[in-house]
């Protein structure tokens, strides 16, 4: 076997060695097929991954051709039912590694392979991610952090803009039956499945109103003719804080849809995962004004209040009720809050917090229906989980 393996023995029988081991030697030999000669990596180290999937940086330890230094090396198990991570992550890089190096915001694709289900990236470098300016102890690094992202967002999307058929093309080239967005399934079942829930688990009820100011939310999310590249998910270990702003990673749900739905994550913070903390007042206002400024030049319409902040709202409706739907029937059980368990406040206490935001944004806009709703689950979940669970604190560095 051709990989160096400097911080170990290259024999190690332990199977969580063994699928890095597996990961490195497929990534020499796609990149030695597609080079034409003999490409030799070393020193791996391990990143992570979701899943089963393995992420991995290594040493581009011998190779006749003109690559970087280091390279990051990602691969992934079979697909599962009709969702296929690899697919995504694919055909996300080919889409934007084909931008202008000075509009790309994220690694760029060295190599790929569908059989190995192996992609071979830029390495960034070890710039900190999002998640650690946001627990560590500097306010304005943090800030900075999170403005950079909305800026970062923004570009990402006036950049992408119009790319359905491109992305769609290189899907059907993959071969890939999943669908363009695979949030939006869950968003259509959240809809039609969380008034039972919530009846059922928190004995609230649901009114008419509440759910045709949903039914119009996803209408909209659905019809919206402002749509750009989204990397689907948000949590703040995604986004690495570079010199040259912030980096986007990850891209196991990366699709084409509408960029307010994108938006509305600068007022739900990170609201596909559950490790959040609250942010200082303004902050997301600030964030939602620095990803508009990016944006302006490609949707002018949306620098009009009229038009945008309505449509705002009826994406962090669907963003809530997603969350919702896939968190309450876990609140009660022992599962940690994310991927940080040490880090997040309980589930409970993020969920609320997501409701009184929503209610906050609805009263502004003087949409009672979805007002009087989330004032019941609010009221509920106080009721369940103590007048704590409406206190979620700040992020560390903002404390």
């Amino acid at each position: 076997m051709s990989v160096e393996i400097t911080a170990g023995p290259a024999d190690v029988d332990d199977a969580a060695d063994s699928d890095l081991l597996a990961a490195v030697t497929a990534a020499e030999s796609v990149l030695s097929g597609r080079f034409g000669a003999t490409v030799r990596l070393a020193d791996p180290e391990r990143l992570g991954g979701a899943g089963r999937s393995v992420v991995v940086r290594v040493r581009v330890a011998s190779t006749p051709f003109s690559l970087p230094r280091t390279l990051v090396v990602k691969r992934y198990p079979s697909a599962v039912a009709d969702r296929d991570p690899f697919a995504h992550e694919a055909v996300s890089h080919k889409l934007l590694t084909a931008l202008p190096g000075e509009d790309r915001l994220t690694p760029e694709l060295v190599a790929q392979d569908n059989g190995k289900r192996l992609v071979v990236l830029e390495d960034l470098g070890k710039a900190p991610r999002l998640a650690e300016k946001l627990l560590g102890s500097d306010a304005r690094a943090a800030e900075r952090g999170l403005l950079s992202w909305a800026h970062a967002m923004g570009r990402l999307h006036a950049t992408t803009a119009g790319r359905d058929a491109d992305f769609d093309a290189l899907m059907r080239r993959q071969g890939s039956q999943c669908c363009a967005d695979p949030i939006a399934v869950d968003v259509h079942a959240a809809l039609a499945g969380l008034p039972k829930l919530l009846l059922e688990s928190l004995e609230v009820d649901t009114p008419p109103a509440a759910v045709e100011f949903a039914e119009q939310a996803l209408r909209g999310f659905g019809s919206s003719r402002r749509r750009a590249f989204s990397p689907s998910t948000s949590c703040p270990d995604n986004h690495l804080v570079t010199s040259k702003g912030v980096r986007f990673l990850d891209f196991e749900g990366g699709c084409v849809r509408d960029i307010v739905f994108d938006a509305a994550c600068l007022r739900v913070p990170f609201p596909s995962c559950w490790c959040g903390y609250g942010l200082p007042a303004g902050m997301s206002e600030a964030m939602v004004a620095a990803w508009r400024a990016e944006v302006g030049s490609v949707w002018p319409d949306l620098d009009d209040d009229a038009v945008f902040l309505p449509r705002l709202l009826e994406s962090q409706l669907l963003w809530v009720w997603l969350g919702t739907w896939r968190g309450l029937p876990g609140l009660d059980s022992a599962l940690p809050s994310g991927h940080r368990p040490l880090d997040s406040p309980p589930r409970g206490t993020v969920l609320t917090a997501r409701w009184v935001r929503l209610r906050s944004d609805a009263l502004a806009l003087g949409v009672k229906p979805v007002v009087a709703h989330a004032e019941a689950v609010i009221a509920a979940l106080v009721s369940r989980y103590g007048q704590q669970a409406a206190e979620l604190p700040l992020y560390p560095a903002f404390r």
